[in-house]
């Protein structure tokens, strides 16, 4: 038996009764909460990654589509793309080990961490480059307004 968390559980779960009391958002709602505006919500939707359940023209969503959101939002902020998180998550089998889920995870996440170092140390370079620009600048401003305030005095 493969003990699963609530949230994990929530991601992944295509079939959560709603007679068991299970609360709907609408989409307001859930772009007000989570900060996004509604286009991205329906993006997200249009792409696989969310799916809504359906009254009318109203979009629904769960506790299966709040907790996928946070992961979305949560690997775009460490820099995924969508099909890099989309495929993260359609591996999951909620009746199985998730080795190959888990596999894909740590690898794209190896590359994006790599990635990311890659980036700091170049924005680290040009933050120096940009500080010791900016020191010549004010050396340079501070010789040529010296002179004046000679001949003024």
């Amino acid at each position: 038996m493969k003990l699963v968390s609530p949230g994990e559980a929530a991601a992944n779960s295509n079939d959560i009764p709603a007679e068991a009391g299970e609360e709907f958002v609408r989409i307001g709602e859930m772009a007000k909460k989570y900060g996004v505006t509604l286009r991205t919500l329906r993006f997200y939707e249009d792409k696989g990654l969310l799916n809504p359940k359906r009254d009318g023209s109203t979009r629904l969503y769960t506790r299966r589509d709040k907790a996928r959101l946070k992961l979305i939002l949560l690997g775009r902020k460490v820099g995924f793309s969508l099909r890099d998180v989309k495929q993260m998550m359609d591996l999951y089998d909620p009746t199985g080990s998730n080795t190959k889920q888990l596999r894909l995870a740590l690898d794209k996440s190896e590359k994006q961490l790599a990635r990311l170092q890659k980036q700091r140390t170049l924005i680290e370079d040009a933050i120096g480059e940009l500080s010791n620009s900016m020191a010549i600048v004010r050396q340079m401003l501070t010789e040529r307004a010296a002179p004046q305030a000679s001949v003024a005095g």
